[in-house]
């Protein structure tokens, strides 16, 4: 089977990226396609050309869609589902003449969103049938979310890589932090802020002037800085991976930290494919709207 055998489309459409795959009713991947034509860049009216773009040697079929094109600055706004619930609605959002968005998800109290997550949670739950715990999603806000009885109970957000991309880049730390890694200084970092998380602003000035007074390598001080965030983060989310079954969501080198660190929390974490859930999730979302048209 090839792209023309599709009978619709999925896409994960975010901030800076669109990605789209055409699958099989099965829900068979038949071909892969990406620009950078994401909801930062794209005025409203310009989706339904940048979706025709990515896929016009593709057949004209359904696309089921999600991400920030159903944030309120994207092509059509999604308004999000309370918790808690299932993390898929049965009610997408149309946009043009053939793309359906998944809604993302709304907490009350304390206030928090979540748009594309979902759609993760969605494909693992699918992948681990009657799964509950907790999962973990890092990026540049993190998100902890408690899952029970195929729900989502509650979630937190973390804004530790919007911190760590500021400190790097417009602090005096950009001087000390410039590139490199060191398992041993994440490890270090991560230890240091745990148990004491309100010592986390003290702890950074630190990095500069180890750097200054006693030759701290770039590469460590970098690394310390990412540990003292994510444990710093640990801490403040204690309540929700305490005691539970974790899985971390994502791909590569991030998501391998998260599961490090907790692991020397005592706390064993499993590290699950993004690209995996977010498939799956589509998948699913597409057949529950399937079976409603």
């Amino acid at each position: 089977m090839t792209a023309s055998d599709a009978t619709w489309i999925a896409a994960d459409w975010g901030t800076t990226n669109l990605r789209v795959w055409a699958m099989s009713a099965s829900g068979t991947v038949l071909a892969a396609a990406t620009s950078d034509d994401g909801m930062g860049r794209l005025a409203r009216d310009a989706y339904p050309a940048a979706l025709d773009r990515l896929t016009a040697d593709w057949p004209r079929v359904p696309v089921i869609a999600c991400g920030m094109v159903g944030s309120r600055q994207g092509w059509a706004e999604a308004a999000y589902t309370a918790v808690p619930c299932p993390p898929l609605s049965d009610n997408l959002t149309p946009a043009g003449d053939r793309t359906h968005i998944i809604p993302g998800l709304k907490q009350a109290s304390p206030a928090d969103v979540m748009r594309g997550e979902e759609t993760q949670i969605a494909g693992f739950l699918a992948l681990n049938p009657g799964w509950d715990g907790v999962i973990c999603l890092p990026g540049t806000h993190t998100k902890w979310v408690h899952i029970s009885a195929g729900e989502v109970v509650s979630f937190q957000t973390v804004m530790t890589g919007d911190l760590f991309a500021a400190i790097t880049g417009h602090t005096v730390l950009r001087h000390s932090t410039a590139a490199g890694w060191d398992d041993a200084g994440f490890a270090q970092g991560v230890e240091d802020v745990i148990s004491r998380p309100e010592k986390l602003a003290a702890r950074l000035f630190a990095l500069r002037a180890e750097g200054l007074l006693d030759g701290l390598p770039d590469a460590t001080a970098r690394s310390r800085l990412s540990g003292l965030l994510i444990g710093a983060e640990l801490a403040a989310t204690k309540p929700y991976w305490l005691g539970q079954q974790i899985a971390v969501i994502g791909a590569g080198t991030l998501a391998g930290l998260y599961v490090a660190a907790l692991a020397a929390q005592s706390a064993p974490a499993t590290q699950v494919n993004a690209d995996r859930a977010t498939l799956a999730g589509l998948t699913a979302a597409y057949r529950r709207w399937k079976d409603q048209t």
